[in-house]
């Protein structure tokens, strides 16, 4: 153990910027630590091996001498690119070796709790232990810039590092569930084909499994359990970047964005900055709880973790500290790895207040809005949180967008569970809740202020039933979580169709598919952002698991090997997003941003709808004509939801007379684009004038251009 000297006058250290910072070739290391008096930092030479065990006798130890509004500062000489660093309270020893550097008599004594740096650029663990490590932010971007797709082009896509490529056959093995599987040219190719523009990446801040995890032998595969919040996680780099380090580590990601930009794909990233790895009470301790739990987490007025995240613990941000880590941490990303937008998981807990309550207005919530640096990135949010108020969908600020709750559970109810309701003689609902999704939950979202585009529109996510489970499974099969199917949610709005799971009834695989093809055109027909779980466009089942959050294995990945309905699937949602870029191509640019175009609603005789048609639950069938006057692009949608072909009389020349440019009545055909139905591909072409007539299969979507 080395103790190195205080720094000599004129070397004082700096409270800013928290972290390790380089100053006229000298190290400062700053920590917000206000639940303790003192703070040590121990530290390897940078040449220590990067798999080796630290010993006391590696370490160096450096006081941060200087204490400035609860931040401990110092200067680290020798502290370079590659040592690893923790912290260490003043009044704990290490392997027999006190402060002042003189060797205790007795048995050695083992390392005490060491803590990493909450700014740490990477984190490795070595026999239990965590440690911070430094390394370079270099890098060669070649050029490389972010796509910067406006919100209203954008088609997203949420996926697994792992999940995405672990099974490919196309991907070389060694790449295969890591980040450079996810840029390897043979994916790069298929998300440019399928047409999305941004990947949303389940969590890849470093995270651990949870204690109770590791000992039922399963693992945190959705990542949802923050170890940093500013190093890339190393078990997603292929094995030669991780015996590398975690420069090499770091390294792979940055490539993996590079050339994710180069193909013109935006990279989304999912973050949590609700909670922590330090779970409740009892829970491990590696960071925020040693060096400052009543200022890190929320407390209640009994000193007891207040949890809004159902995950053990909450972290407080009604502390500014917190605040300024959150917006340190999202800079670092943007800054130093080129990332486009986050995804705020839970993200009504960043905005509760001190009195513990939801406010659009909260500091948080300004910053983020203000921060120059984050100007242009997306900020998405969760809009909900396990806690008092916790709903909070349509009622984030400008400048946001919100999962819509809404859209997924309306969806899902008139195309899948209305459709067993109709098939066991009951009754589904009206057309009014579908229209009002159609046209962006404007309802939702104009208290706001924002438009259509506040929208992320979803089906399914990771968590929940895939596309194609909530077509198949009527009840959750969790058994594989080992918690007794109690975990997920049992309110899926699903339908198996006459089966549950797995079947070689042809009848009833083709009804599911026709469904799936109705959701998935749902989605990408509407108004707002569209967001697409991977795999659902190729119908991946996970078994009927809606909580796969601990399956790393086939369960989650996505299976490649194709049957001929999936390639169906696969063909009608690369349709269906080229045709919603063709459409859009013609609007203008601030379209539908500003009240601009226009969304009229007719019955199955082409007559504009009336309030009695709204309310009738009997009234299955809706067509939407959209578009702006003047544009290039017109769009003629057909819902059947109904299980019925329907005869019906296309929008009549009278109703289509100022809406659809200088010609209203002069109005081009109308040409059949799409059909979700069974047979409905034969008939693509197909030509129609205002006014005439045409049959929609039961329970499908048929899409004109005009």
């Amino acid at each position: 153990m080395t103790v190195t000297s205080p720094p000599m006058p004129g070397q004082r250290s700096q409270p800013f910027p928290l972290g390790l910072a380089e100053t006229d070739g000298r190290v400062n290391l700053a920590v917000y630590a206000p639940g303790i008096t003192a703070l040590d930092v121990v530290y390897t030479d940078p040449a220590f091996p990067v798999d080796a065990v630290p010993t006391a006798a590696d370490l160096h130890r450096a006081p941060l001498l200087d204490v400035t509004d609860h931040v401990h500062h110092g200067t680290v000489p020798g502290l370079g690119y590659g040592s690893l660093y923790a912290l260490v309270a003043h009044d704990r020893r290490i392997a027999g070796v006190s402060r002042t550097g003189r060797r205790s008599s007795g048995t050695p004594k083992p390392l005490p709790q060491l803590l990493i740096d909450p700014y740490g650029d990477a984190v490795v663990e070595r026999n239990g232990l965590y440690w911070s490590t430094r390394v370079s932010r270099d890098f060669d971007w070649n050029g490389a810039g972010r796509p910067r797709t406006p919100l209203r082009d954008t088609i997203a896509y949420e996926a697994h590092v792992i999940g995405q490529t672990k099974l490919h056959p196309g991907i070389p093995a060694e790449l295969r569930g890591t980040y450079a599987g996810l840029a390897h040219p043979v994916m790069l190719e298929y998300l440019r084909h399928l047409g999305i523009t941004a990947v949303e990446l389940l969590p890849v801040h470093h995270h651990r499994d949870e204690d109770h995890l590791q000992q039922a032998g399963l693992e945190n595969y959705w990542g949802y359990n923050t170890v940093s919040f500013f190093a890339p996680h190393p078990g997603y780099a292929t094995a030669a970047a991780q015996a590398g380090g975690p420069q090499a580590v770091q390294d792979e990601f940055k490539g993996m964005v590079k050339l994710l930009h180069e193909a013109g794909i935006e990279v989304l990233l999912d973050v949590v900055y609700n909670h922590t790895a330090e779970e409740g009470p009892g829970g491990p301790t590696f960071c925020w709880r040693g060096l400052g739990d009543e200022h890190y987490y929320r407390h209640d007025a009994s000193g007891r973790y207040l949890d809004t995240t159902g995950c053990g613990n909450t972290l407080n941000f009604n502390d500014p500290q917190v605040v300024r880590m959150t917006l340190d941490s999202l800079r670092r990303w943007v800054t130093d790895f080129q990332i486009d937008g986050f995804r705020f998981d839970l993200a009504v807990t960043l905005c509760r207040d001190g009195s513990h309550h939801f406010t659009p207005r909260h500091p948080f919530l300004v910053a983020a809005q203000a921060d120059p640096v984050l100007a242009g990135t997306k900020l998405i949010s969760e809009p909900w949180d396990v806690g008092s108020g916790g709903w909070q969908t349509g009622h984030f600020p400008l400048g946001w967008s919100d999962w819509n709750d809404r859209f997924r559970d309306v969806v899902r109810d008139f195309w899948v569970a209305d459709r067993g309701a109709l098939e066991r003689g009951g009754h589904g609902g009206s057309t009014a809740r579908l229209a009002d999704c159609l046209s962006g939950s404007a309802g939702l979202f104009e208290s706001s202020g924002r438009s259509a585009l506040a929208s992320v529109n979803l089906v399914t996510a990771h968590d929940g039933f895939t596309l194609q489970d909530l077509v198949s499974y009527n009840e959750k099969h969790n058994e594989a979580n080992r918690e007794d199917n109690r975990d997920g949610t049992s309110h899926n709005r699903s339908y198996n169709h006459g089966a549950e799971g797995p079947t070689e009834d042809e009848v009833i695989l083709e009804a599911r598919a026709t469904t799936a093809r109705n959701l998935m055109a749902t989605l990408l027909l509407s108004l707002g952002v569209p967001l697409i779980t991977a795999g659902d466009e190729i119908g991946r089942s996970q078994g009927g698991n809606n909580n796969a959050y601990c399956q790393n294995n086939g369960i989650s990945w996505t299976d490649w090997e194709l049957d001929e309905r999936q390639e169906r699937m696969l063909a009608t949602t690369r349709r269906l997003i080229a045709v919603r870029k063709e459409f859009l191509a013609g609007q203008p640019y601030s379209y539908p941003a500003r009240d601009l175009g226009y969304l009229k609603w007719f019955n199955e005789e082409g007559q504009p709808m009336t309030e009695e048609a709204w309310t009738d639950s009997g009234q299955r069938l809706l067509q939407l004509l959209i578009g702006v006057p003047g544009g290039r692009s017109t769009g003629l949608i057909v819902f059947n939801g109904g299980l019925d072909t329907v005869p019906f009389r296309l929008p009549v020349p009278e109703e289509l007379r100022g809406i659809t440019g200088e010609h209203g009545a002069d109005l081009r055909a109308f040409t059949l684009q799409l059909s979700t139905a069974h047979h409905g591909d034969p008939r693509r072409g197909a030509l129609f004038a205002p006014g005439d007539r045409d049959r929609i299969e039961a329970t499908s979507i048929t899409l004109y251009s005009v």
